[in-house]
């Protein structure tokens, strides 16, 4: 039984307190920080309000979260008899592809992912999940500092007991947690991307850099071709680096001739022990959407316990591998997938198992994808890295306007894990008659935080950052 008030009541009542005082939507972000490593990346897009949750909401959300991160990491053993290279082929990866996997894994699985979800009427259902340093919204605890420094806000903050959790800080603890560094000890970091997207993300990146040399890190920013593997380590230009927080990805790895060349050596260095990698590239073969297609697997769920399956059945919509043969629905119907598929289109999207940011995705419902393109693409997708997911139906969020009353926008809710647990919430939304059902950046989202109620017992004070556990 839910108690306190949930995130549908906090909301109207936010707004209805917004609409009382007169604020506009364009006072409610003029604390937001301005800077160009922030405008490469967000583009001043700022939502005006934050998401919220009830405190018992909040709590389900994030175990229902870290389940899935459990129930992920723990499929190779489950499946394969710790066999890592039969799991990650199985879920769509190469042989190029599965023997980085193998050489740079870590001793244990990264903690920090990010799961991305709509709300529809049921509750949250998954997108996908994504694991690993090239995770985007970090600073969203910066949104949220800057969204409080607004009297509503921190006003409507105390008087409902709400707070935030600080990403960024949580992903330093993580880093210094999962490289096995002292928080005391300031060890060399260098954020590193591949070299054609790092021409755009460089002044974010450096930003970012900064961030975290407040924070006990030496932080460096370059791109992958930049580092050098010599004198018993690796180095970007005369620094000697401790940690590689990567942002290249395997998927880099099929999109350049040359990407084995750059990325062999470093692998290799850190198998020597020379360089930390945080996090290492075992993280994405969890993140592939095939995983979720093993875990949504009828066959699979004699592996789980009922409270695993209660939680991942809340969540996890039905997702299957683009198969020849047989699958059972959700009511336990056994259908030919190719026949269901072509059949059942506008109730189903198709996506690519590895890609991100809504890349390669069809959407079957789309005016635009008639009954040809999609028999084209899915049978192109037959016995290849593809899944195809049940549609999800999100509720829209309403949200201050410059010009007006809240309108309604749609909303991905990208919840991450951390070390600690409960990472925080990345909020990405666009209008609703901006006619995109895939909410993604560079299709002109806007970003921001949320704010949850605190549980009763807590000694957190409202409006602030939750501490973070230093373990």
């Amino acid at each position: 039984m839910l108690t306190g008030l949930s995130r549908a009541e906090l909301t109207a009542q936010y707004l209805d307190e917004i609409k009382r005082r007169g604020i506009s939507a364009a006072e409610l972000v003029s604390t937001h920080p301005e800077s160009i490593g922030l405008q490469s990346v967000y583009g001043g897009r700022y939502l005006a309000r934050p998401l919220f949750l009830g405190a018992d909401e909040c709590e389900q959300l994030a175990n229902d979260i870290l389940t899935m991160h459990a129930a992920l990491t723990s499929l190779p053993d489950k499946l394969y008899g710790g066999d890592l290279a039969a799991f990650a082929r199985s879920v769509g990866m190469t042989d190029v592809q599965v023997s980085a996997v193998l050489r740079s894994r870590g001793a244990t699985v990264t903690k920090q992912s990010r799961a991305d979800l709509y709300l529809d009427e049921s509750g949250f259902k998954l997108l996908e999940f994504n694991m690993g340093s090239a995770l985007g919204g970090i600073d969203q605890s910066d949104m949220a500092r800057a969204l409080l420094d607004q009297p509503i806000l921190a006003e409507f903050a105390q008087t409902h007991r709400l707070a935030y959790v600080d990403t960024m800080r949580e992903q330093v603890n993580n880093m210094f947690v999962e490289s096995g560094f002292a928080h005391d000890s300031r060890p060399v970091l260098a954020t590193v991307d591949w070299p054609s997207s790092y021409e755009t993300l460089e002044p974010y990146m450096r930003h970012f850099a900064t961030r975290l040399q407040d924070m006990g890190i030496d932080a460096h920013v370059g791109h992958i071709g930049q580092l050098e593997v010599r004198d018993g380590g690796v180095w970007l230009g005369d620094v000697k680096v401790d940690i590689i927080q990567r942002l290249f990805m395997l998927e880099d790895l099929l999109e350049h001739s040359d990407a084995s060349a750059m990325m062999d050596p470093i692998l290799d260095a850190a198998a020597r022990g020379e360089v930390k990698i945080f996090t290492p590239l075992d993280a994405e073969m969890f993140a592939s959407k095939g995983a979720l297609a093993v875990l949504s697997d009828e066959a699979n769920r004699q592996y789980f316990d009922q409270q695993t399956l209660t939680s991942l059945d809340r969540i996890l919509p039905w997702t299957r591998m683009v198969r020849s043969g047989p699958v059972t629905l959700e009511d336990g119907t056994q259908v030919e997938l190719l026949d269901y598929v072509l059949g059942h289109q506008a109730e189903l999207v198709l996506k690519p198992t590895s890609r991100h940011s809504g890349e390669g995705v069809l959407l079957g419902w789309r005016a635009d994808t008639d009954g040809e393109l999609w028999e084209e693409r899915v049978r192109e997708a037959l016995d290849g890295p593809w899944v195809v997911q049940r549609r999800i139906r999100p509720v829209p969020e309403l949200f201050p306007m410059p010009d007006g009353d809240p309108a309604p926008w749609l909303v991905n809710w990208g919840v991450y894990t951390v070390v600690n647990g409960f990472g925080g919430v990345y909020a990405r939304a666009m209008s609703v008659e901006s006619d995109v059902e895939v909410v993604r950046l560079d299709a002109g989202a806007s970003v921001g935080c949320c704010l949850h109620a605190l549980p009763e017992d807590s000694d957190v004070e409202p409006g602030s950052a939750l501490p973070v556990r230093k373990n």
